[in-house]
């Protein structure tokens, strides 16, 4: 990838926050107000949770349907005025299929 190619920049950097999210682990609303300030944990990484360790087949569909939703929104660009801003959004959608599809072969 060419350190220049805005759309695959674009499209791995919000990819990866979406993966990100995905491996996220929910908060209850009850930890956040069951501890006294004097008895909540204290020092680096004392707040931590172990993240939720994604199968490969969960990280195929959400890059799946990051492409997807850039596909739809895309289709959706119709005036004249948007032209540009849909091509890019496909582009992004092209490199996110490509990292799907595998290597291409020469």
């Amino acid at each position: 990838m060419r350190a220049g190619d805005k759309a695959a920049v674009s499209a791995l950097r919000a990819t990866l926050g979406a993966l990100d999210n995905a491996e996220a682990v929910p908060v209850e609303e009850t930890e956040l107000r069951g501890v006294a300030l004097e008895q909540s944990p204290v020092g680096a990484g004392a707040t931590e949770a172990v993240r939720r360790e994604l199968s490969e087949r969960s990280v195929v569909e959400i890059v799946r349907a990051e492409a997807a939703e850039r596909l739809e929104v895309a289709a959706q660009l119709t005036a004249p005025a948007h032209t540009q801003r849909a091509a890019r959004l496909r582009a992004e959608a092209a490199v996110l299929l490509s990292f799907l599809d595998g290597p291409a072969t020469a």
